[in-house]
C-alpha cells in the first residue's frame, strides 16, 4: 500500500528562538501570572493598532463575551452577527442570555452585506425590534465596510463589536484593524493559526474608558482594588471587592511574553501572507473557481485564502487535494445550520449567500513560512483536480 504524502497544513504557527527566549525568561525570572508582562503586551497592542485601551484575555471567545457584557447585553436583548463565522461570534451573545439573529453576507467580499443590513434594519425598526449590538466579522482578514456600518449604528442606535479574530495586521482606510475607529469594541485572537500567537489568547480593544473599565472587571472576576470603584472605604492595601459577577478570563504573563515577541514580527508575517495571496491570485486566475477579492483602501491580514469551486463537487475536490498532500480545510459551516441554532428556529435557506459560499468553499494552505515549493505543489494539485 503506497504511503500518502505528508500534508501541507492549511495554517501553521511560527515560533523562533526569540519567542522561546522570551517565554523562558518568564519561567526563570518573573511572575507567571499578574506580573508586569500582560500590561506591557496590552500597551504594545495599543501602540500597534492605535486603540486607546486593551484588555488581554485567554481567548477571543472570552473577549467576545467580555465585550457583550461590557455593553450591557442581557436577557431580552437582541444581537445580530453573520452566519459565515465560527460559532463564538454568536455564542457570546447567548452566554449573556440574549437572542441572536443573523445578516447574510456579500457574495464578493464574504463579509456582512451592507444592503442586507440596511434592509433588515428598516424592517426591524418597523417592528420595534432593533438590535442592541451588531457583531461584524472581518472574514479571512478583510475589513468590513466599517464606515457604512458606523453610520447605520448612529442612525439606528446600536453598538458595534468587531470580531477581528482574523484581522490583526490588516488595515481599513489608513487605520489598523483593531483601532476601533468605527466601532465600540474590537476583539483580537492569538490562536496559533492567526496573525500572531500567544498559544491561546485574545484581547478586547476600545477607545472608551468606561467600556475598558468594565472589560477589565468582567475579565478578572468582577474584582477591583480601585478605591474609586468600591462601596465604602478601603480597609487597607490588601483590600479588594467584587462589584460585578465576573469571570477568570485573564491571560498569563507567560502567554503575554510570547505575544510581545510575536508582535515585533507581525508586519513581516503580514507581508509574507500578502505575497503568497498575490501568487495564488495570479496563478489560479484561469481556473473555474471564485477567488477572494481585495478592496481599495483596505489591506487584508490574509488569515485565510479561500476559493469557491464552481465546476466540480467541493467534497470531491477536497478529498483529491488531500490525497495529493494538500491539507485543505473549510471555513465555516454557517452558524445557523448547527443543531443548537436550528433548535432556536433557524433553518436551511434562511441566509442563502452564506450557505452557497459554504457549499463551494475550500481553504488553501497559507502561512508565512509556506515555501515557494510548497505553494507550487498546492497550485499544481489544484490544476490537476480542476481541469
Amino acid at each position: 500500500m503506497s504511503k500518502l504524502p505528508d500534508l501541507i497544513p492549511y495554517g501553521k504557527h511560527i515560533i523562533d528562538d526569540s519567542d522561546i527566549e522570551a517565554v523562558v525568561d518568564i519561567l526563570r525570572n518573573r511572575f507567571l501570572t499578574q506580573g508586569e508582562t500582560v500590561p506591557q503586551f496590552e500597551n504594545a497592542l495599543c501602540r500597534y493598532t492605535g486603540a486607546k485601551f486593551a484588555t488581554a484575555v485567554n481567548s477571543a471567545t472570552s473577549g467576545l463575551h467580555v465585550a457583550c457584557l461590557s455593553l450591557g447585553v442581557g436577557d431580552e436583548d437582541l444581537v445580530w452577527t453573520v452566519p459565515n463565522s465560527f460559532v463564538a461570534s454568536a455564542n457570546c451573545a447567548r452566554y449573556c442570555g440574549a437572542e441572536v439573529d443573523f445578516v447574510d453576507i456579500d457574495t464578493l467580499t464574504r463579509n456582512i452585506s451592507i444592503e442586507s443590513l440596511k434592509h433588515k434594519l428598516r424592517i426591524a425598526e418597523e417592528r420595534g425590534k432593533l438590535p442592541k449590538v451588531l457583531i461584524v466579522v472581518h472574514f479571512s482578514g478583510l475589513s468590513c465596510d466599517m464606515k457604512s456600518i458606523a453610520e447605520l449604528a448612529k442612525h439606528y442606535q446600536f453598538s458595534v463589536i468587531e470580531d477581528a479574530a482574523h484581522g490583526l495586521g490588516g488595515e481599513y482606510q489608513g487605520s489598523k484593524i483593531g483601532s476601533c475607529q468605527y466601532s465600540d469594541m474590537s476583539v483580537l485572537s492569538f490562536h496559533p493559526v492567526k496573525s500572531i500567537t500567544t498559544a491561546e489568547g485574545g484581547a478586547v480593544m476600545t477607545n472608551n474608558e468606561e467600556l475598558n473599565r468594565r472589560a477589565v472587571l468582567f475579565a478578572k472576576h468582577g474584582v477591583t482594588r480601585d478605591p474609586q470603584q468600591m462601596k465604602g472605604a478601603s480597609e487597607g492595601p490588601w483590600y479588594y471587592q467584587q462589584i460585578e459577577l465576573g469571570y477568570n478570563y485573564r491571560l498569563s504573563d507567560l502567554h503575554a511574553a510570547l505575544g510581545i515577541s510575536q508582535l515585533r514580527k507581525l508586519d513581516s508575517f503580514i507581508a509574507a501572507r500578502n505575497n503568497l495571496a498575490m501568487q495564488y491570485s495570479q496563478k489560479l486566475a484561469e481556473l473555474p473557481v471564485n477567488l477572494p477579492i481585495t478592496e481599495a483602501g483596505s489591506q487584508s491580514a490574509w488569515h485565510l485564502y479561500m476559493i469557491e469551486v464552481l465546476s466540480k463537487d467541493r467534497a470531491d475536490v477536497f478529498q483529491e487535494l488531500k490525497a495529493r498532500g494538500v491539507g485543505v480545510n473549510v471555513h465555516y459551516i454557517p452558524v445557523h445550520l448547527h443543531p443548537y441554532y436550528q433548535s432556536l428556529g433557524f433553518k436551511k435557506g434562511d441566509f442563502p449567500n452564506a450557505e452557497q459560499f459554504y457549499e463551494r468553499a475550500i481553504t488553501l494552505p497559507l502561512f508565512p513560512t509556506l515555501s515557494s515549493e510548497q505553494q507550487e505543489t498546492v497550485i499544481t494539485a489544484l490544476n490537476e483536480v480542476m481541469i
